[in-house]
């Protein structure tokens, strides 16, 4: 009996996998991976001090029980050179093997910036436990207070950022935007964010971006487009991701900025489906993005494993919130659709220390929401109000 066959083992493979086994104890499972195959939870990275765990404390299942767990097969540290959706085999340097269905959990590959001088590759991404690993060692190397530059003020650089700070170490973070956290969060909150940080003691760089780095001693030193250098110990670079859709496009599936799936996580090839950071996802307004958060993968997760057992099964992406996890100023948001976003505004208030902003598109319906700092009853609210509102506006077209 063929295998149902997942490639990838971090958080969207080993969910899908959970999600498939409360349905069927019995077909056979077959897990690819390029790493070791234990368990642990990506979002933990970027708040692992504040967690007070150590990498190895990260990983809370080794290979061998999450083996157990979901009766599975799983190959470790074995890449995946191809794939034969005609054929239904995927191609790997230790042999071919068949699948009845296939699941893409490629994730995202981390931004690479083209930067100057003979340190250039001293830059490091974190994008894994292992390269989570590899910059927790270079921080030791260096002292116990280190000199950080973090390379991009987006939801994980601010997240490091507030991290490392809480941890004593010195944090100067680089961006090109005005504001951080400028490409999710309106002005108001990015201002509330940016003070806190300030007020932590990150310094920040904004609108400007790391020109050169070299080593000089036993130092890097940093030199940005507007002319400013200093000297640091590490550089971090949080940029951005990218959703890693090199397989797909050699096997010829339809991809954008991710893999695309239609309304079942399916691909353009039958029995294949893809999920977490490296999918494009239909939504319910036809429009397709690439949603890197945990609900998106949760709720692609529950949907396809349904649909893995002969139960067709549209994912329902419920409104959730992105909790941005900067504890000096929390947020909670949902930002509004990409291509909704430039012919609206935000509309932001102040009221007993809480900034809440919503975004409204060119018909006054609300789209979006912003808060810090936030807290439960606030999302809620927040979210029962772009619920109605898009349901009001989904009626009004119909």
């Amino acid at each position: 009996m063929k295998p149902i066959t997942i490639i990838g083992s971090g958080l969207a493979g080993y969910t899908l996998a959970r999600e498939f086994r409360k349905l069927d104890k019995t077909t056979p499972l077959l897990i690819i991976t390029g790493d070791d195959g234990g368990f642990y939870s990506k979002p933990m990275l970027s708040n692992a001090f504040a967690l007070g765990k150590q990498p190895p404390r990260l990983q809370s299942q080794t290979v061998e029980q999450m083996a157990a767990q979901l009766n599975a097969h799983v190959l470790t540290r074995t890449m995946v050179s191809g794939i034969n959706t005609d054929a239904q085999t995927v191609q790997t340097a230790i042999g071919e093997f068949d699948y009845a269905q296939l699941i893409l959990a490629l994730g995202a590959q981390a931004i690479r910036l083209p930067i100057a001088g003979n340190a250039a590759d001293q830059v490091l991404s974190v994008n894994n436990l292992a390269d989570y690993t590899v910059f927790r060692e270079r921080l030791a190397q260096a002292g116990d207070k280190v000199n950080v530059t973090i390379l991009g003020a987006g939801l994980i650089g601010c997240e490091f950022s507030d991290d490392l700070a809480s941890a004593g170490h010195t944090v100067t973070l680089v961006d090109p935007n005005a504001l951080p956290l400028a490409a999710l969060a309106p002005v108001a909150i990015s201002q509330g964010l940016q003070t806190a940080l300030m007020e932590k003691g990150v310094q920040l760089e904004l609108g400007t971006t790391a020109r050169q780095i070299d080593r000089h001693d036993q130092a890097l030193h940093v030199t940005l487009s507007n002319g400013h250098s200093f000297a640091t110990d590490v550089v971090l670079s949080a940029v951005g991701l990218r959703a890693d859709t090199r397989l797909a496009q050699a096997a010829q599936l339809h991809t954008g900025r991710g893999i695309i799936v239609d309304e079942y996580g399916q691909t353009s090839a039958s029995n294949v489906y893809a999920l977490g950071d490296c999918a494009q996802y239909t939504l319910a307004d036809g429009s397709q993005s690439t949603m890197p958060y945990v609900a998106p993968l949760m709720a692609a997760a529950r949907s396809i494993a349904l649909s893995l057992t002969g139960q067709p099964t549209r994912i329902d992406m419920k409104l959730a919130a992105v909790l941005v996890k900067t504890p000096c100023y929390p947020v909670a948001l949902i930002a509004p659709a990409a291509h909704i976003s430039p012919s609206g505004t935000w509309e932001s208030e102040h009221t007993a220390g809480v900034t809440t902003s919503r975004f409204f598109d060119s018909d006054k319906v609300m789209r979006g929401f912003a808060v810090a700092p936030h807290s439960a009853k606030s999302r809620t609210t927040l979210i029962s109000e772009l619920t109605a509102a898009q349901a009001t506006a989904m009626t009004s077209l119909a």
